[in-house]
């Protein structure tokens, strides 16, 4: 158990990344997590397209949009430091047509397995989703929900205790590693 709490303290949100391959099996390995996830009335809408070719991840990645608590300059992955696979989260939605709650357990699921490997990943939701869902080729009854960045961190992400709530924007530290403000565990939970 104290295993998979280290895990779950320490995979944080990633946003540069060095340039080295991810292995297929590592990459399998999260496909397994994501399908093994719990899914409501177990329907399984999603679907999944990996994006690992480098001209191709970089078209994704001109869609995309970083770190929106920062000014892009400090948040967007530059040359160098950009995701080396994405993974996209394809909804089925003449299977179920609100499956925001299946795909938040594909991507936890997801992103802890590539984090037991030591890749680090981030899910982006601001993208130009009609430009990507035409380049990945989806269907009238296939919409996008989420794009996967994958790669191994060339930074650091920690964890600190929120003071207020005002101070809930991630920052860049001194070291251009990521501290993430989360509200403590007393301001969170209520006992009846």
């Amino acid at each position: 158990m104290d295993q998979l709490m280290e895990l779950l303290k320490t995979r944080r949100t990633y946003r540069r990344f060095r340039q080295r391959e991810i292995p297929q099996e590592t990459v399998e390995e999260i496909l397994e997590a994501a399908r093994l996830a719990s899914s409501a009335a177990n329907r399984q809408p999603l679907s999944y397209i990996v994006i690992r070719e480098p001209e191709k991840t970089a078209q994704v990645f001109g869609f995309t949009r970083w770190a929106g608590a920062l000014p892009p300059e400090l948040g967007q992955p530059k040359e160098g430091e950009r995701p080396v696979l994405f993974i996209a989260v394809v909804e089925n939605l003449d299977i179920n047509r609100d499956c925001d709650t299946d795909a938040g357990l594909a991507i936890g699921n997801m992103t802890l397995a590539a984090w037991n490997r030591g890749g680090g990943s981030c899910m982006i939701g601001a993208c130009d989703k009609a430009a990507l869902s035409e380049l990945l080729g989806l269907g009238e009854n296939q919409k996008l929900h989420t794009v996967v960045a994958f790669g191994y961190p060339s930074h650091e992400s920690h964890i600190v205790d929120m003071e207020s709530p005002e101070e809930f924007k991630y920052y860049l530290d001194e070291n251009r590693d990521y501290v993430v403000p989360k509200r403590k565990l007393s301001d969170v939970v209520r006992y009846l």
